[in-house]
């Protein structure tokens, strides 16, 4: 009886390993980076045109899964080119000093339905801080679409100094959006 169940479970294995697929190969022009913020009690948004990113993620077995994304932070489209020259500047992003934004996981957990909590570590100007990311994950064709967002404190990260700094004209909160789509291995 022992032969029997270790044969049938090592049939399923094999079946479902055959089946297992694996999401690494990022499709730049499928994706997006783009954000969200109040200025004056108006609704603005903008988002970054250059970002690469390393990504494996099998749905079988989220748990094992990584990312990595770096934002060309120089990149911002605010709408205007005196908006992305203004952000650029030293009292912004200091795009000089860091040219790039930094996102790396450190872990993956399963919600269910689709919905996943993505811990890592979210390093702008210098400054890293531990962050989750609600996400969720959609088989689309031979594509895994990867959505969500994220709100953080730009004052947290030294992104609008100097007068800058107070929060009364350009709001605090920060709402980070993305869809990467990837192909399968």
């Amino acid at each position: 009886m022992k032969r029997i169940a270790l044969a049938l479970f090592s049939t399923f294995a094999i079946a479902a390993s055959a089946h297992a697929v694996e999401y690494t190969q990022v499709q730049a022009d499928q994706s997006r980076i783009a954000f969200g913020y109040q200025q004056m009690g108006v609704s603005m948004d903008g988002a970054f045109k250059k970002f690469s990113s390393q990504l494996r993620f099998d749905p079988a077995a989220p748990q094992a899964a990584s990312a990595t994304i770096e934002v060309e932070l120089a990149s911002i489209d605010t709408g205007s080119d005196e908006g992305d020259e203004e952000a650029a500047r030293k009292t912004w992003f200091n795009t000089k000093d860091f040219p790039t934004a930094r996102f790396e996981s450190t872990g993956v957990k399963a919600l269910g339905g689709n919905k996943y909590e993505v811990a890592g570590k979210l390093t702008i100007k210098g400054t890293t801080r531990n962050v989750v990311v609600p996400a969720t994950f959609a088989e689309q064709g031979k594509a895994g679409v990867f959505e969500g967002s994220l709100t953080i404190k730009r004052g947290d990260f030294s992104v609008g100094e100097g007068a800058w700094k107070a929060f009364d004209v350009v709001a605090n909160d920060v709402v980070i959006k993305f869809r990467i789509s990837a192909a399968a291995k």
